[in-house]
């Protein structure tokens, strides 16, 4: 919420040139972080998601391409998918999906799968225990066990990928907190961050929170921008130009701290793309998003 417009000349005197200076606070958190009902059509999604992903899971399976539901942890969410290309792989990457940590599961993207298949890499997307049932501690530990259970399934090198809370949970894999082990962390060549929300603290303010029950430690603990990036760390913050502004805001956020503390970090504001539709280029091998995920 822009709260005023404050006219220069009376901050710097009359005779400077006239530049009104504005002020953005925040009033509202809930709509901040609000997609759905920001976005023209919003109300398509998730279900728009659904037909793709069955139609890809069917039809890798039926190339004897796909082995659903691999169990890397003992909760019943603690399940991923792997899907094979149709040579040998020349890597993996793992996709972790969002819902702000309390909403979907692996179903829902399968077919963002399609882009690095048919470049030649393997991909993994796990489902993991949603908030409440989960603390967001707990479900960076379960990705990190998914993480480790599928780069015991594919040699090579190792590249993350996640959307929304997904990037979170992607930019955490690479902190230098992570859950992985050392030869796992040693393997990742590259993360993407689509639309990931990197501070978890203005989390906190936000009705959400009833569910996914953030305090100010736990905040300090898992926040990405609030930890330092792993030796080596290379990470891509994209996100769409149509984002509410917290996404874009969080997006540069990151990249912004990390490269002060040592990172490889790039930024991507992808035109006309919002929260729903910026995923959309990782089904096409041709498409810059697929093409910066995969590139060393």
């Amino acid at each position: 919420m822009i709260d005023r417009l404050v006219d220069f000349r009376w901050l710097c005197g009359r005779n400077q040139t006239r530049a009104p200076m504005i002020h953005h606070h925040i009033t509202n958190w809930d709509d901040a972080y609000a997609n759905g009902v920001n976005i023209p059509g919003g109300d398509r999604w998730p279900a728009a998601w659904v037909e793709p992903a069955k139609n890809f899971r069917d039809e890798r399976q039926a190339a004897g391409k796909a082995n659903l539901d691999i169990a890397y942890g003992e909760r019943p969410r603690n399940r991923l998918d792997l899907f094979m290309p149709d040579g040998a792989p020349k890597g993996l990457v793992v996709f972790i999906h969002g819902g702000f940590w309390r909403a979907f599961d692996k179903s829902y993207w399968s077919h963002l799968a399609a882009g690095s298949i048919a470049s030649g890499y393997a991909v993994a997307m796990p489902s993991y225990t949603l908030c409440p049932e989960a603390r967001i501690a707990d479900i960076t530990r379960e990705v990190g066990a998914a993480v480790s259970k599928a780069a015991a399934m594919v040699e090579g090198p190792l590249m993350l990928t996640g959307h929304s809370a997904g990037g979170h949970l992607a930019t955490r894999m690479i902190s230098a907190t992570s859950p992985l082990p050392g030869a796992v962390l040693a393997r990742i060549r590259n993360t993407v961050s689509i639309a990931g929300v990197h501070d978890l603290r203005p989390m906190m303010k936000t009705a959400m929170n009833a569910d996914l029950r953030i305090d100010e430690a736990e905040a300090q603990a898992e926040s990405p921008a609030l930890l330092r990036p792993a030796e080596g760390a290379r990470v891509t913050c994209w996100a769409g130009s149509a984002e509410r502004s917290e996404f874009v805001r969080q997006n540069a956020l990151l990249a912004n701290i990390w490269t002060g503390l040592g990172a490889h970090v790039a930024t991507v504001v992808e035109p006309d793309r919002h929260h729903f539709n910026i995923v959309d280029g990782l089904a096409d091998a041709a498409h810059p998003l697929t093409r910066t995920l995969l590139t060393a």
